[in-house]
């Protein structure tokens, strides 16, 4: 008899859907990772470089910032928008 795992990994399939939504949140992670490599930037900014919809770009920044994976800097100068860098102390 096999563990566990090893018969649930056998018997149990992800729907194609998951799989696709997945890989789009990957994509646009690694758009946001790229773009901040460069230095801190904000949601617009992102959006634009990225050509991904801001709001996208929002839910995928809270998500990284969750995770610690970016850190949220300061506002700018029309005191609209918060700058979002990588953390680079993970």
């Amino acid at each position: 008899m096999g563990k566990t795992i090893d018969i649930i990994k056998k018997t149990r399939t992800v729907p194609e859907e998951v799989k696709e939504k997945r890989k789009e949140f990957v994509r646009i992670k690694k758009l946001i990772i790229k773009s901040l490599k460069e230095g801190p930037k904000t949601i617009p900014q992102i959006a634009k470089e990225s050509s991904v919809p801001a709001v996208e770009i929002t839910y995928h920044l809270m998500t990284l910032r969750k995770y610690r994976e970016i850190i949220t800097g300061e506002l700018d100068d029309m005191d609209e928008y918060f700058s979002y860098e990588l953390n680079n102390t993970k």
